[in-house]
């Protein structure tokens, strides 16, 4: 959550930013005749609305690489997508803060109060998501390369992988998988397999279950579980789609990402 004096810093630049957000809409009608009244001003709800989104966009703008995307555009251009997307215009934007700054400046605070609310519930949420992805980085176990893809960069590059796994126990390796159209392989399999040492120190290979793989050159999310058991030492291995049997120069058109094994501690 933000901190006091945090909370008071963000107050303080949502009314700088209301007041130069008032200028730049009042410059932007001083032709026209503008009255401080009730009539054309925005509902309270859809105020707040605005203002957040508004306030989120004018930080937005600090960060170089958006500041260069909307580089051809000036700040009344920006808001003016924001206004115009819940149906209205800068000019009844302005109507609206005038009339708040000029007849309700009390009212105005509470709903500045309510705008500071809601972006203060989304860091919260977004704090909330970060400390939960780094709590399942640090507990994600697999060993291998970040992605795989086919064809690689290099004749020599493979999807294969091979690496240890401490304790026996139930493992979900979970992954994205885009096979492409122009792949050759008949009937896509999963390829991977645990091994364990038998009663008389021979490997014994047992395989993960195998996923009706999509070859529609689209992203696809899989997820499969299986006990991993026997005698250490244990050992992943194997590919995300088994082309040991497929003829060599058969076209093989994949990628893998976004690849997590963990180890299910639940009863």
């Amino acid at each position: 959550m933000m901190t006091s004096k945090r909370i008071r810093n963000s107050k303080k630049g949502i009314f700088i930013l209301a007041s130069a957000m008032l200028l730049i809409l009042t410059g932007s009608c001083s032709g026209r005749r503008s009255k401080a009244g009730h009539k054309d001003i925005i509902p309270e709800k859809k105020l707040i609305t605005i203002l957040t989104e508004v306030h989120i966009a004018d930080g937005l703008l600090v960060i170089p690489d958006v500041r260069q995307e909307y580089s051809n555009l000036d700040n009344l251009a920006i808001y003016r997508e924001i206004f115009e997307k819940h149906g209205y215009n800068e000019e009844i934007m302005e109507k609206t803060m005038r009339f708040y700054f000029m007849k309700r400046p009390k009212k105005l605070i509470r709903i500045y109060d309510k705008v500071l609310g809601r972006l203060s519930e989304m860091e919260a949420r977004i704090e909330q998501l970060a400390s939960h992805d780094a709590v399942n980085s640090s507990l994600n176990l697999w060993q291998g390369q970040h992605f795989y893809t086919l064809p690689g960069e290099k004749d020599s590059d493979t999807t294969w992988f091979e690496f240890p796994v401490r304790v026996q126990g139930k493992y979900t390796i979970s992954f994205t998988l885009t096979l492409y159209p122009d792949d050759q392989t008949p009937d896509p399999q999963c390829g991977i397999f645990s091994t364990s040492a038998d009663i008389d120190s021979t490997e014994k290979n047992d395989y993960y279950k195998s996923l009706p793989f999509l070859k529609d050159g689209l992203p696809h999310y899989y997820s499969i579980t299986k006990t991993i058991s026997g005698n250490p030492p244990f050992m992943l291995k194997g590919w995300f789609i088994n082309y040991e049997n497929q003829h060599p120069s058969s076209l093989k058109h994949m990628r893998v990402e976004n690849i997590a094994l963990f180890r299910n501690l639940a009863k």
